[in-house]
């Protein structure tokens, strides 16, 4: 929740105080109010006192595995996790953006990646949950940018809550429903011009989304694949092309 003139309030879960420091630096003379948990215990307490704008999260730490700790976060809040970690391996990145983050950057890095990111990401929450912008529709597939919620009816009418990265992804699909669209695209519009090449990335959050809007989400009939050209969100249920 940010504070005062803040940019925002961005909690660091950090338990090395090198990087501690090297964080909170930086962030403040962005402009961002910055809170430290050296643990998971007191990372989960801060989200809870602290409201924060943004997470960035480290995968080691004392207490709680980086990763539970990821997926306890995203029960807890909707805004952006960051995880920075010396974890470089593909296996590690996808489970993190599996258990909810919605970036992922390794150590060492550069501070002014990083605050880029946080910026990015920052914008673009406030963005789309402006009261301006508009309700999208595909068939039977809602956003209601109020609340940061998908509505599916397929039967039952049932309301799901997004994560700004899952918020981001659904509006470009309800955007240009029955087309298909790139992948460069999707990732240029969802995570910025330096995501390029980054497919894991779409594919891991196309998985997520696919378990809400899909019947039988193994089986995908409406959120389809167009191998080697991207993917399209269909208003009526097609067969796949992956």
């Amino acid at each position: 929740m940010t504070e005062g003139n803040s940019l925002g309030v961005v909690l660091v879960i950090e338990d090395e105080p090198r990087y501690q420091r090297l964080l909170r630096t930086n962030l403040a003379m962005e402009g961002y109010t910055v809170w430290i948990a050296g643990n998971g215990h007191d990372a989960l307490e801060q989200v809870y006192v602290r409201e924060p704008d943004a997470v960035i999260l480290d995968l080691r730490l004392p207490d709680i595995d980086g990763f539970v700790l990821c997926s306890r976060l995203r029960h807890l809040t909707a805004v952006p996790i960051i995880v920075l970690t010396a974890l470089n391996q593909e296996a590690d990145l996808v489970r993190a953006l599996d258990g909810g983050a919605d970036d992922y950057l390794t150590k060492p890095f550069s501070p002014a990646e990083l605050l880029a990111r946080v910026r990015a990401h920052l914008r673009r929450q406030q963005s789309q949950m402006s009261p301006d912008a508009p309700r999208l529709s595909c068939g039977p597939f809602q956003l209601r940018p109020a609340t940061r919620e998908l509505v599916v009816t397929l039967g039952e009418s049932r309301t799901v809550r997004l994560t700004p990265t899952e918020w981001r992804l659904m509006g470009e699909f309800l955007r240009y429903c029955d087309k298909v669209i790139p992948h460069e695209q999707l990732l240029r519009q969802v995570w910025g011009p330096d995501y390029q090449g980054e497919h894991e990335y779409l594919r891991i959050y196309v998985r997520r989304l696919r378990q809400y809007v899909e019947p039988d989400p193994r089986h995908p009939r409406y959120l389809v694949s167009y191998a080697g050209i991207g993917y399209a969100l269909h208003s009526a249920p097609r067969h796949s092309f992956s």
